[in-house]
């Protein structure tokens, strides 16, 4: 009998293959390495998903975990005060309150979709709003940046105490303040306007000094955590930074005088049935402006409504605006005909009340280019004194015996040497005054003009441009500060608005051009001391004055602009002023009057 044999499982199935005919065969090399590739893509997915998370949207991610866990409370710091040079406060922070909706609230694990309709439908009308315009500011909102979405700004206490009724953590009521500013219109393009940053509780400036000096006003938010549970109910809260408020910013501006120039202003204005003109006025030895005015004006409490206003009275005319100086450029031509030895002041031409040019081509149709009347012989003083167009067509174009008969003969300085002392004296280039949006001027020259028309330039354009028409242009605050360097013999210092202690910055000095200089200070002195001066009207100040007026004719002489300015006391000035009344007649029957007045009231009440 025989012993059954064991035989395991494992060599009966290898039994059974052994009589098969198949064999083992290797898995072909691209099944490997597209395992291989699939495996790389996948861990690469990954790898680049994690990278995105942690590292370019890792800021998010973790704002929203904080905002599932506990909730980051902004406290508004509140914006710093504006002050005048004697600390009047020319601003105010009126306690109001904000509403927000908590957007990590809202939509929270369990909030159900009627309950979200249900808040916005008691706050909307609470608030008397539409429910689609909360959901459209949500749906504006940057989710990313943005937990809490502001929808009302400066709600009344009843409304506030209405909606924190609603008890809701979604609902958001804070105490806040608004900005207000006590006396529109007459401080308003010194100021400019704050605006709320959009869905955020922050106030920028966005025009004036309050934009320019934004991040000093701004202040530092505090921020508070209130601490959640899994289910959202808070355990306490922690202060993690106290609300900074801003700084107080003092500025050069004197609130009474800034006052009085503007009502005087609008006054005159008024009088004359026009809207718009420019006032400033400055300490030439400093460069403090002392006031500024812009007309039209408007309610720096509500600028909106002046978006779409005629005559764009959010336009700050007196530091973005450019215009044609008319003969307040006078003054500069003078300096510098006499810097190139060209004349000495005592070098005289005739006006019979236009010069007049032959005509090569038509003798019968000579050109005339015309002063506003014939002033007989006039030298640097009284042409000055006179504003004598035909002396300084003389002196900036030149004149000799065969162009000109019985006139007076000057080579002239030509349009290059004018370019040439314009930009000495920077009239296309910004002054620098700490405020936005400054302009900068524009100087005509042949190239320009003839790439621009087509045409060449001629001496007609030389004469022009010599007695501030043309196409020169200028900004009134350059053209003032000009003046003041004049007043202040040769140190032009920069104009500013934040009142230092600190040292001026000059921004020009030609105070050893001492000869000149005398010789200009006389003659814009003879302005308002000779009786046949354009600002003669200014010689019963109380103290003794100098000036220059102008008349600049604009679309085609449809229109004049005049302009007046000023300083005093001619030996020892403390105060500069520039007045501009747009579409108006000449400077000494239109801006004169209110710069007398304007100077008046300093002296009386200042010097």
């Amino acid at each position: 009998m025989y012993e059954k044999e064991d035989i395991s499982f494992e060599e009966s199935i290898f039994d059974d293959w052994s009589g098969s005919a198949r064999l083992e065969s290797p898995m072909p090399k691209s099944a490997f390495f597209i395992a291989a590739l699939f495996a790389c893509v996948i861990i690469g997915v990954f790898l680049l998903r994690f990278i995105f998370i942690s590292f370019v949207e890792g800021d998010y991610y973790a704002m929203r975990a904080a905002a599932n866990a506990d909730k980051r409370i902004t406290v508004p710091a509140y914006r710093g005060v504006i002050t005048d040079r004697f600390g009047e406060a020319l601003v105010k922070n009126i306690p109001s309150f904000t509403v927000s909706i908590d957007s990590a609230e809202l939509y929270r694990r369990g909030r159900t979709a009627a309950s979200r309709t249900d808040i916005f439908k008691k706050t909307a009308a609470i608030l008397a709003v539409q429910v689609q315009d909360i959901d459209l500011l949500l749906e504006e909102s940057d989710s990313k940046d943005v937990v809490r979405v502001i929808i009302a700004q400066d709600v009344t206490p009843e409304q506030a105490i209405a909606l924190r009724a609603i008890t809701d953590d979604a609902l958001v009521v804070e105490d806040n303040y608004r900005r207000e500013y006590p006396e529109p219109f007459i401080f308003s393009h010194v100021l400019g306007y704050t605006k709320s940053v959009d869905f955020k509780n922050t106030i920028e400036g966005k025009a004036g000094l309050e934009a320019q000096y934004d991040k000093m006003l701004r202040g530092i938010d505090g921020v508070r955590i209130a601490y959640r549970d899994a289910h959202g109910t808070i355990l306490g809260e922690k202060k993690m930074q106290e609300a900074g408020a801003g700084q107080t910013l003092k500025v050069t501006i004197d609130a009474s005088f800034q006052r009085y120039f503007y009502t005087r202003f609008k006054e005159g204005l008024d009088s004359l049935g026009k809207t718009a003109g420019v006032g400033l006025a400055m300490n030439p030895k400093t460069g403090e402006i002392l006031a500024l005015v812009s007309f039209p004006s408007f309610d720096n409490n509500n600028p909106a409504k002046y978006l779409t206003t005629g005559g764009n009275p959010l336009f700050n005319r007196a530091v973005s605006g450019v215009y044609s100086p008319g003969s307040t450029i006078k003054p500069l031509v003078a300096l510098a005909a006499l810097h190139e030895k060209l004349v000495t002041p005592e070098f005289t031409v005739y006006s019979k009340g236009y010069l007049e040019l032959p005509n090569p081509y038509d003798p019968e149709k000579p050109s005339k280019f015309l002063d506003w009347k014939a002033q007989g012989l006039v030298n640097m003083y009284s042409a000055l004194a006179r504003s004598s167009n035909v002396y300084f067509y003389v002196v900036g174009g030149g004149c000799t015996a065969v162009t000109c008969n019985d006139v007076g003969r000057s080579s002239g300085l030509g349009i290059n040497k004018l370019n040439e002392y314009w930009k000495i004296f920077g009239l296309d280039k910004k002054t620098g005054v700490d405020m936005p949006s400054e302009g900068a001027g524009f100087l005509p020259n042949p190239t320009e003009k003839e790439q621009r028309t087509g045409q060449p330039w001629r001496i007609g354009d030389t004469y022009n441009v010599a007695i501030g028409q043309g196409d020169l242009q200028v900004t009134p605050i350059r053209l003032l500060t000009f003046f003041s360097s004049l007043a202040n013999y040769g140190k032009e210092i920069k104009p500013h608005f934040l009142l230092s202690a600190g040292e001026q910055e000059v921004s020009h000095d030609y105070s050893s051009w001492t000869d000149e200089i005398t010789a200009v200070r006389q003659g814009v002195r003879d302005v308002v001391a000779k009786p046949y001066g354009t600002a003669n009207a200014l010689y019963n100040l109380p103290y003794k004055s100098s000036g220059k007026t102008g008349s600049a004719q604009i679309q085609n002489n449809a229109k004049t602009n005049a302009f007046f300015m000023g300083y005093g006391p001619s030996d020892d000035p403390e105060l500069a002023v520039l007045v501009l009344v747009e579409d108006a007649k000449t400077g000494s029957l239109n801006a004169v009057p209110i710069g007398r007045d304007v100077m008046k009231w300093y002296y009386e009440n200042r010097l």
